[in-house]
């Protein structure tokens, strides 16, 4: 029986830039980084070190090699906040592309892209 949603994978062709862009942007935290020594490298990140459900950064050109059979695109991920007019003025003045607010039914919403333009969604949840 499946009773979590551990981690995420996420790929990326930088894993450098994507780590500072979560950490330095939008403000997770590296909980851990592995490196077999043989190209194979990936950067487990989260809001908080005690998140049930973390972000692994992989190197997408790695994965690809592997011919694994994985979809390698981007999952849509939509996050949560408690204050989403804080967190919007954070992302823009951290120059972070966000869409505009929007007013949804179940409460206020945005979207916002890493360094290499994949899109995320946050809602507001009190």
């Amino acid at each position: 029986m499946i009773n979590i949603l551990g981690q995420v994978m996420v790929y990326v062709y930088n894993q450098d830039e994507a780590v500072k862009f979560w950490t330095e942007k939008v403000g997770f935290t590296v909980i851990s980084e592995e490196d077999n020594g043989e190209g194979m490298r990936w950067i487990e990140i989260a809001p908080q070190k005690d998140s049930q459900t973390t972000i692994v950064l992989h190197n997408k050109e790695v994965i690809e090699k592997m011919n694994s059979g994985i979809n390698l695109g981007t999952p849509s991920l939509l996050f949560f906040t408690e204050d989403i007019e804080k967190l919007y003025n954070k992302l823009t003045n951290n120059n972070v592309t966000v869409g505009e607010i929007i007013n949804m039914p179940t409460g206020k919403t945005f979207n916002f892209a890493d360094s290499e333009e994949n899109y995320f969604a946050v809602i507001e949840r009190k």
